[in-house]
C-alpha cells in the first residue's frame, strides 16, 4: 500500500507584548549581585561563600548572539529582589496559560492553512516543560478549538517541535490522520534562572504551531512536502532539569538550582555540534543529496556560535544570513519553538523545489531534522530533487 505524502500547510507564531533586553536583564542582575554580596559579606569574607560577578550586555551577545527576549512578564523578571515572572495562577474553568498561548498560535497557523479547527484530526503539543502534568495541554487545546480525533503531550526539550512533525507525519502515513496541529507552548522564563551569570539571559517566551497534512487533502497555496525525518537521542546530563513530582518526597531538594535549568555549556557545544551536522549530512546522503541542494537551513536557535559551526559543517562554508537565518538576536532561546521561528519568518522567498531543512537539538541529548521540499501548490510540478 502507497504511504501518504505529508505537508507543512500552515504555521503560526504568538509572539508576547513584552520584551526584555540585555541592559535591562544586566542591570537587575547587577543589582541583585551587590544585594547578594552586601548580605554576604561576613561569609564571603570567611570563604565559605564565593562572591557573585556581575554580568554585561557585551558579554551576552559575545557568548549568544542574544541582544533581547520576549516575555510574558517583565516586571518579575527585572525586579532584583525577585528575579522570576509573575504569572498568577487560574481557576480551573479557565484556560490555562499554556494553553492560551498556543491556541493564539494555533489559530494562525489554521488561518494560513485554510482551515477550521474543525478539521483537525489531532492536536499534538510539544515542548520543554508542561504547565501541569493531566489533563493534557493538548487535550485542553483540542477542545478550545473544537478539534476531533485525540491530543496528547510529547516532551523531546528543546527538540519536541521536529520530534512533533515526525509523529504527525507519521501518523498521516499510517492512515490514522488526515490533518494534524502540531503546537510548541514555551514559557521558557518559568524554568531559567535569573542568578546564574553563565545562563541568565539564554531563553524568552513564544509559542509555535504548525499544520501537518496528508498532501492530497491540503488546500493552502504553500505547501512544503515532508520529504524526509530523522530522530536521535543521546543520554547525557550536561542538560538537565530535576524538577518533579517526586521533588517533595525528599524536602532536602525543594527549592535547590537543579530544580531550574541547569547546564554545561561548554561541553554541550562541544559535544552537540558535531552530532547534528554529522546527522544533516548522512540523512543528506542517504537521500542522494547534496549540501550544495540546501536553499535554507532553519537551525535550533539556541547559540549563534553553535548555529555558525554547524551550517559551516554542513555547507562546507560559511553560511550566508539568508541560508540560515537568526531569530534568537530579538526572540532569545524558545527551545522548541526556536527553529519554527525561523521557518516561520524566513521562508516566503522559496520557489517550488528548493529545498531546507528544519533542525532541532536540546537535552537528552536529542536531535531532530526534517528535510522539506518547497510547494508553491499541491497541483503544480515541481523541479525533481536530484
Amino acid at each position: 500500500m502507497k504511504q501518504t505524502d505529508a505537508v507543512i500547510s500552515g504555521t503560526g507564531l504568538f509572539t508576547p507584548e513584552e520584551s526584555v533586553s540585555n541592559e535591562e536583564l544586566v542591570t537587575a542582575f547587577n543589582a541583585w549581585v551587590d544585594l547578594f554580596n552586601a548580605e554576604n559579606a561576613e561569609a564571603i569574607a570567611k570563604g565559605e561563600l564565593e562572591a557573585r560577578t556581575h554580568s554585561s550586555a557585551a558579554f551576552i551577545e559575545k557568548a549568544s548572539g542574544i541582544k533581547s527576549r520576549f516575555v510574558l512578564n517583565k516586571s518579575g523578571i527585572i525586579d532584583p529582589h525577585r528575579m522570576t515572572p509573575q504569572v498568577a495562577e487560574r481557576p480551573n474553568n479557565e484556560l490555562s496559560v499554556m494553553a492560551e498561548i498556543g491556541v493564539k498560535a494555533a489559530q494562525q497557523a489554521l488561518n494560513a492553512a485554510g482551515l477550521e479547527g474543525s478539521d483537525l484530526d489531532a492536536v499534538i503539543v510539544a515542548a520543554s516543560n508542561m504547565q501541569r502534568a493531566y489533563p493534557a495541554i493538548a487535550v485542553e487545546i483540542q477542545d478550545a478549538l473544537g478539534a476531533k480525533g485525540f491530543a496528547f503531550d510529547m516532551n523531546v526539550a528543546c527538540s519536541s517541535a521536529t520530534f512533533g512533525i515526525a509523529q504527525a507525519r507519521d501518523s498521516i502515513r499510517a492512515g490514522s490522520s488526515q490533518r494534524i496541529l502540531m503546537v510548541n507552548p514555551e514559557i521558557c522564563t518559568g524554568h531559567l534562572n535569573f542568578r546564574d551569570r553563565d545562563a541568565h539571559f539564554i531563553f524568552g517566551d513564544v509559542a509555535t504551531a504548525v499544520i501537518i497534512e496528508a498532501k492530497d487533502v491540503a488546500q493552502s497555496s504553500s505547501n512544503f512536502e515532508i520529504v524526509d525525518t530523522r530522530l536521535q537521542t543521546i543520554f547525557s546530563n550536561n542538560i538537565r532539569n530535576n524538577f518533579g513530582f517526586m521533588n517533595r518526597t525528599d524536602e532536602r531538594g525543594v527549592g535547590t538550582v537543579d530544580k531550574l535549568f541547569v547546564q554545561e555549556g561548554r561541553k554541550v557545544f562541544k559535544e552537540v555540534c558535531p552530532a547534528v551536522a554529522q546527522q544533516i549530512n548522512t540523512q543528506l546522503a542517504d537521500l542522494d543529496l547534496q549540501p550544495e541542494q540546501l536553499s535554507r537551513l532553519w537551525l535550533h536557535q539556541a547559540n549563534r556560535n553553535m548555529n555558525d559551526l554547524i551550517a559551516r559543517r554542513v555547507l562546507g562554508r560559511d553560511p550566508t544570513e539568508q541560508e540560515s537565518p537568526t531569530i534568537l538576536d530579538t526572540y532569545a532561546n524558545t527551545s522548541s519553538a526556536g527553529s519554527i521561528i525561523a521557518f516561520h519568518l524566513n521562508r516566503d522567498d522559496l520557489t517550488a523545489g528548493d529545498l531546507g531543512v528544519l533542525c532541532s537539538f536540546g537535552a537528552g541529548y536529542s536531535i531532530g531534522s526534517v528535510i522539506l521540499l518547497s510547494l508553491i501548490h499541491i497541483s503544480e510540478p515541481t523541479r525533481p530533487l536530484y
